[in-house]
């Protein structure tokens, strides 16, 4: 009677604390367990989940339930191009070290490598996506992380390619350390509150670098957008901080390396724009406040459409472009002070670094290019530099109360 009772308690303490500790469950080819909607199914909430290397066809993997699920030696979850890969509808979960391949195409639905719909404190980090529709897509999720992913998209066309990293009404997550390439878009924010972007690369993607809308009170520092169709696009928000970011080479008839559209209430200081069609295109933008960038070699350095208003640029170095500012205004209601323009022809007679003469940016040539594009064969003729002296010294054509009053006389370096 007494071995019963005791027999008992011990299958009563070896039952509470299955219960009350997570467990380890091992997936591979070899091992009893060979699917991972089978590890899960049987698993517990709290329970890591270890995947072992080898590679297994399978898809449409529901997580409902909190987990850590991790790759051990680089594992190969293949869709095989129908549906969905993971779906994540449980708070708490972590996915890592796997390589996730091939979601399916689809005009109706958004397939994702990993789809997470409605969660919190979540984490994708580490991962490869190769070849997915959307390859991470977040929806009505908040306070989660996701780093330190490669993304390589399919580069076909727009139409069958979805975003890299896509966020839908979410609120507090963090994007960080990525690679994105060939999506449609790297990045997409909608109706996103408190996003934080930092040390990401996005390049080479079909449309933008990153695009986000409506999305307000978010940062993005230290990532370079590069090579992308139509660069960076940025549209009705306010409250955003754009710092210490690289555009480059984002070039063609439609390109920018920062597009930004009823924007206000916001910074963009201490980026690098090199070699993009156009720098920065304002439209529609108020009280934005561009300060300590380099605009190096672009075609045009600023666009600055005539709806833009009280928006400041200061201390920003203006190096080597085809044409530092073009506007289609001949009146102004912003304010230039104190930048660098490496075509800037005046003196400074007392040495305290600042042009005694203003500098006026938008030249006579780069107002007959807006009107007619095809004057650009002549850039760099003779004639137009002629021009462009005759309208300096009586300006009749370009907006006369835009200028600058106190240009810097040597390149700023704002780094230190």
């Amino acid at each position: 009677m007494i071995k019963l009772i005791l027999h008992f308690i011990f299958f009563y303490l070896l039952l509470n604390f299955n219960t009350t500790f997570s467990k380890e469950i091992v997936v591979s080819p070899k091992s009893f367990i060979k699917s991972i909607s089978q590890a899960i199914q049987i698993s517990r909430s709290g329970d890591t989940i270890n995947i072992k290397s080898g590679y297994y066809t399978e898809g449409n993997i529901i997580i409902n339930k909190p987990l850590i699920i991790i790759g051990t030696r680089n594992p190969v979850i293949d869709g095989l191009g129908t549906g969905e890969i993971f779906t994540i509808t449980s708070s708490d979960v972590e996915i890592s070290g796997l390589t996730i391949n091939n979601s399916g195409v689809s005009y109706l639905y958004e397939n994702a490598g990993i789809k997470l719909k409605e969660v919190t404190n979540c984490r994708i980090l580490n991962n490869t996506f190769i070849n997915n529709f959307f390859a991470i897509y977040l929806a009505k999720s908040s306070n989660s992380i996701i780093s330190g992913n490669y993304i390589e998209g399919m580069r076909k066309k727009e139409t069958n390619s979805g975003n890299g990293i896509h966020l839908w009404d979410c609120r507090d997550i963090i994007i960080s350390n990525n690679i994105i390439l060939n999506h449609r878009d790297g990045i997409y924010f909608e109706f996103v509150r408190n996003g934080r972007i930092f040390d990401n690369r996005s390049y080479n993607n079909l449309r933008y670098g990153l695009h986000f809308m409506f999305s307000d009170s978010c940062k993005y520092w230290e990532n370079i957008f590069e090579s992308n169709s139509a660069g960076v696009a940025v549209m009705y928000t306010k409250n955003v901080l754009m710092k210490k970011n690289v555009f480059r080479n984002n070039w063609g008839t439609s390109s920018y390396g920062l597009l930004l559209k009823d924007i206000s209430n916001s910074e963009i200081k201490e980026n690098q724009f090199i070699g993009n069609s156009v720098g920065i295109l304002l439209e529609g933008c108020s009280r934005i406040i561009i300060n300590k960038n380099d605009l190096t070699e672009n075609g045009w350095a600023i666009k600055l459409m005539a709806n833009s208003m009280e928006n400041s640029f200061s201390l920003n170095n203006f190096i080597n472009n085809s044409f530092n500012l073009s506007t289609n205004s001949m009146q102004n209601f912003n304010k230039f002070e104190g930048n660098y323009w490496s075509n800037y022809n005046g003196y400074d007679l007392d040495k305290n670094g600042v042009g005694d003469v203003p500098f006026r940016p938008v030249t006579m040539f780069s107002v007959i290019v807006e009107k007619q594009h095809l004057a650009l064969i002549l850039l760099n003729s003779h004639f137009v530099k002629l021009l462009d002296i005759a309208e300096g010294v009586v300006p009749s054509i370009t907006p006369n109360a835009l200028i600058d009053p106190k240009p810097s006389m040597k390149a700023i370096n704002w780094s230190k």
